[in-house]
């Protein structure tokens, strides 16, 4: 059996007093009893016992999976090399190139579309500037006509109540006479 302990071949014994001697009770090693029990032990190993056989067919296994894991890595290795070969001998290159033509352009595209939102900004600033000085212009033009205006509304306001104190007086004066003539009438 494939257990880890010693067997004893079938038909002998092992002797009692620990000696070397194997005591045959079949005969000697050319007998064919001994020849038979041979034969089955042999069978018996084949049949039952597949150490061996597995740890063979283990380390073919092993061997083949490292063998094609090896050149499967290789393979990569070899890929990513020539990758990189392509890269740098033809696609950096073509890339730098179109890169510089299109940046150039695109830097031209950049100024100029700065220098207009400049000359945007200037215009911008400039027509606020007049707006402002005419707001201001305009300001004050409405405070010196307001101040007008007020200094007008004073004077008519003073001649108002003059117009007024002197209609009061005349009214005062009218009805002073008529009193009088009242009066007069009255005594009769």
């Amino acid at each position: 059996m494939s257990g880890g302990g010693t067997e004893t071949p079938v038909g002998c014994e092992a002797s009692p007093g620990g000696g070397d001697k194997k005591k045959d009770s079949l005969g000697t090693a050319g007998s064919p009893a001994h020849l038979i029990i041979k034969d089955l032990g042999e069978i018996h190993s084949r049949l039952l016992d597949h150490r061996p056989v597995i740890q063979g067919e283990t380390r073919y296994f092993v061997k083949e999976f490292e063998e094609k894991r090896g050149l499967r890595e290789m393979r990569v290795l070899e890929n990513l090399k020539n990758m990189i070969h392509e890269t740098n001998e033809h696609t950096l290159p073509k890339c730098r190139e179109i890169m510089q033509d299109d940046l150039s352009q695109v830097l031209q595209r950049l100024q100029t579309a700065s220098d207009a939102v400049c000359r945007l900004q200037q215009k911008e600033q400039e027509r606020k500037k007049i707006l402002n000085d005419h707001l201001i212009a305009s300001e004050k033009q409405h405070i010196i006509q307001w101040e007008d205006f007020m200094k007008e509304q004073h004077s008519k306001q003073a001649e108002v109540d003059e117009e007024h104190r002197k209609a009061m007086e005349r009214l005062k004066e009218q009805y002073a006479e008529m009193e009088k003539d009242l009066a007069k009438f009255s005594t009769f």
